[in-house]
C-alpha cells in the first residue's frame, strides 16, 4: 500500500534520515521505535507526505508520487499528532471538519462524527468547546476525527506521550479495539515499547536516522540484535 524507497533526508546541513526502506501492507499497524534524535517523527511525516526527502522515492498504491503530492493522494490519509491541534469550536464541529471540507452530506456527517466519538468515549462532549477539554479528551476527539474520514492509511505522532499513566492505558486499550474492529492500516510512532508491543504487528527501530532493526515486537524483544540495539531495548525487555 505504501513503500519508500532509499530515502534520505537534510535538514540545516544535518542528515536526519539515511538510505530508508520501508514498506506497509494493507490492515498493518508498523511502529516506529527509538531514542529521542533517532529520525522517527522525521520519518512519519515523509511517509505522510508532510515534508519531501532530500532523495529516495515514495510509493503509494503501487504509483509513485511526485513531490507536488496530488490532494486526491492526500485526502485518502489521516495524521494525529503528539499535541491534539483542535479549533475554537464545539467538539461536533472539530470531528465533523474534514468530512465538510470533502463535500459529504449532513446526514453522513452526523452519522460518522456521532459515531466516532461513541467509540472513543466523547460523545457526552460533543456540544462542548474543543479548547475546554483535558488532554486525554483532546487526544480522544483527535482520534475520533481522523477515523471519521475511513482514511486509507493512519499516521500516529506519539499520541500517548503528553498522558498521564492511567489516561494513556485507557486510551491505548480503546485504540486497540478500535484497530481490531475496523483493521486500519496505520503507522505509528512512539518511544514507549509498551505502545508497540499493545498495538502494532512489527516494527522498526530507527538509532541515528537508520533502521538498525525490524521485526514483530516478540522478535525484537528475543533478539539476538546489533549491539546498540541491544542497549536501546534493555530497559524494555525487564
Amino acid at each position: 500500500m505504501l513503500e519508500a524507497r532509499e530515502i534520505s533526508w537534510i535538514k540545516d546541513h544535518k542528515t536526519i534520515l539515511q538510505n530508508i526502506d520501508f514498506h506497509l501492507f494493507p490492515k498493518e499497524c508498523v511502529g516506529l521505535i527509538g531514542p529521542n534524535g533517532s529520525g522517527k517523527s522525521s520519518l512519519l511525516k515523509i511517509l505522510a507526505f508532510l515534508e519531501t526527502p532530500t532523495s529516495g522515492l515514495l510509493y503509494f498504491q503501487g504509483q509513485s508520487v511526485p513531490k507536488r503530492v496530488p490532494l486526491p493522494i492526500r485526502r485518502r490519509i489521516a495524521f494525529v499528532f503528539q499535541e491534539p491541534l483542535l479549533l475554537s469550536t464545539r467538539v461536533f464541529d472539530n470531528v465533523a471538519i474534514g468530512l465538510k471540507i470533502r463535500g459529504l452530506s449532513k446526514g453522513i456527517v452526523r452519522e460518522r462524527v456521532d459515531y466516532w466519538l461513541e467509540q472513543f468515549g466523547v460523545s457526552h462532549l460533543s456540544k462542548q468547546l474543543a479548547r475546554s477539554l483535558s488532554g486525554g479528551e483532546a487526544q480522544r476527539v483527535s482520534l475520533a476525527r481522523a477515523f471519521a474520514l475511513e482514511p486509507d492509511i493512519l499516521f500516529l505522532d506519539e499520541p500517548f506521550s503528553s498522558l498521564d499513566a492511567p489516561t494513556k492505558e485507557g486510551l491505548r486499550l480503546d485504540l486497540g479495539q478500535v484497530f481490531k474492529s475496523t483493521q486500519t492500516t496505520t503507522v505509528l510512532v512512539s518511544h514507549d515499547f509498551k505502545d508497540i508491543a499493545h498495538l502494532t504487528n512489527r516494527a522498526l527501530i530507527l538509532l541515528n536516522g537508520q533502521v538498525e532493526a525490524e521485526g514483530s515486537p516478540s522478535q525484537l524483544l528475543k533478539g539476538p540484535q546489533k549491539e546498540d540495539v541491544e542497549r536501546f531495548l534493555e530497559h524494555f525487555s525487564t
